[in-house]
């Protein structure tokens, strides 16, 4: 997919020394590839097996050596470079985010027939904005488990839509629109009597598996409409789920691109070898959560023990005692990286009156006082050197007094690990909304800010 334009494009940062646009034709391949969180992981996985990373069973036992490494755990997945020369109090730059985004999801039983009309039964996923997904062609994307317990990824393609009701039956409408989550939510995908159609065994067929043979499923539904490049000069940018594949995008290129860790995989320099310096200071990680927009309370999300069995492993495979370990948290850091909010031109008395990020202004430091998120002095100052190191503008982000926040995966994993944490990310328009909006040069500078974050800025 070419998202770019022939036209030229806002020079917010200077594309000749930072090619933005192979950067957004690359991220909009990446979200085409991810309409779930089991399709972003194995895409992250994909990329990982072609930079020559080593994919771990968490079952097996793990080498110990230098290497380049991750792990899947259904939609989530941990990559990492532990360089040469590690030793038991080696510490970790890691970088968080999520792979899930607001939605719907499946049902048991999901074929419904009503009125003449084939409808899919839907839960509400996450926190979306609901009206945006109506009148858009979804498909259904996520994985079938076979009762052998094989796993089969599988999507449909444009396959269902959630219809509004005409002005002319509701002529109250564009006062005020109240959807009901069970009412005017199921998705049609066709006509018929439900006895000649089966969503699951439609889902069976194009896995290439029997629907008899289908033990569970997680499905869930994505926009169709491809990411596209738009307005003046190129430089407006929407898709669906970039809350949060921006920053698995970002931070996979910065984690593929660091450069401060061993190249091959298990490979050890002769200098560390002959106990010289070691090659870095740190252990770069990225750690793409699943179900952080249900308050990842999962073993795939950020508030399970999945970071923390892997650096565990890491540190224990290095020989490092309990107490070695604390040294090596101690001297770590975590950069959540998820989406934020850029002042809204149409609500502008919903932002901070005084703090108020705009699209292309660069990436966010988000702040706020009930630790909402994690950042706090040292995390600011460590962001500045990260983004001067980069050659990027930061902004920051405080939300207006009278507009409570959400939350990230940060505060939850300097909870969990109590690695000092600090929470940044891309400006977004329409959060939430089934398609989102950005400008073109906010992603790129974030995965050259994450780069240097992982150089150890």
């Amino acid at each position: 997919m070419n998202a770019t334009t022939d036209r030229p494009v806002d020079r917010t940062v200077d594309l000749a020394a930072r090619p933005v646009d192979g950067y957004i034709d690359d991220f909009a391949a990446f979200i085409t590839a991810s309409p779930s969180s089991y399709h972003a992981a194995e895409e992250v996985a994909r990329r990982l097996d072609a930079a020559g990373f080593t994919r771990l069973d968490e079952a097996e036992a793990w080498p110990t050596g230098a290497g380049r490494r991750y792990v899947v755990r259904d939609g989530a997945v941990i990559a990492w470079i532990q360089p040469a020369g590690c030793t038991p109090t080696t510490p970790f730059r890691i970088l968080g985010a999520h792979t899930d985004s607001p939605g719907f999801k499946l049902k048991p039983k999901p074929t419904i027939e009503s009125h003449g009309w084939l409808q899919a039964g839907v839960e509400v996923y996450g926190g979306p904005l609901l009206n945006s997904w109506l009148d858009r062609e979804l498909e259904l994307a996520g994985r079938l488990v076979t009762r052998d317990g094989e796993t089969h990824l599988v999507r449909t393609g444009p396959y269902l839509r959630i219809p509004q009701l005409a002005i002319h039956l509701d002529r109250e409408v564009n006062d005020g629109l109240k959807l009901d989550r069970q009412r005017h939510l199921q998705p049609v995908f066709g006509v018929g009597d439900s006895s000649e159609a089966d969503l699951v065994g439609h889902l069976a067929a194009l896995a290439g598996v029997a629907a008899a043979d289908v033990a569970g499923y997680d499905i869930l539904t994505a926009d169709t409409a491809p990411p596209t490049r738009f307005g003046q000069n190129g430089a407006l940018f929407a898709a669906g789920r970039m809350d949060n594949l921006t920053s698995v995008h970002a931070g996979l290129l910065a984690l593929l691109a660091d450069t401060t860790s061993a190249a091959p995989n298990d490979a050890v320099s002769g200098d560390a070898a002959a106990g010289g310096t070691p090659e870095s200071r740190h252990i770069s990680v990225l750690a793409a959560f699943d179900h952080e927009e249900l308050g990842s309370e999962s073993r795939s999300g950020a508030s399970g023990p999945l970071l923390s069995d892997i650096l565990t492993r890491i540190s224990g495979n290095l020989g490092a005692t309990p107490s070695e370990q604390l040294q090596a948290y101690a001297a770590s850091w975590c950069l959540s990286a998820d989406a934020g909010h850029s002042v809204h031109p149409n609500y502008s008395e919903r932002h901070d009156p005084t703090n108020r990020p705009v699209a292309g202004g660069g990436p966010l430091l988000k702040i706020n006082a009930n630790q909402r998120y994690a950042t706090d002095a040292v995390g600011a100052a460590l962001w500045a050197r990260a983004c001067e190191r980069a050659g990027v503008v930061a902004q920051e982000f405080v939300s207006n007094n009278t507009v409570p926040c959400g939350s990230t995966i940060g505060p939850l994993t300097a909870t969990r690990l109590g690695i000092r944490t600090l929470d940044v990310g891309v400006p977004l328009l329409s959060m939430h909304s089934a398609r989102e909006l950005c400008h073109v040069n906010d992603p790129f500078a974030l995965s050259a800010a994450i780069e240097a974050f992982f150089a150890g800025a």
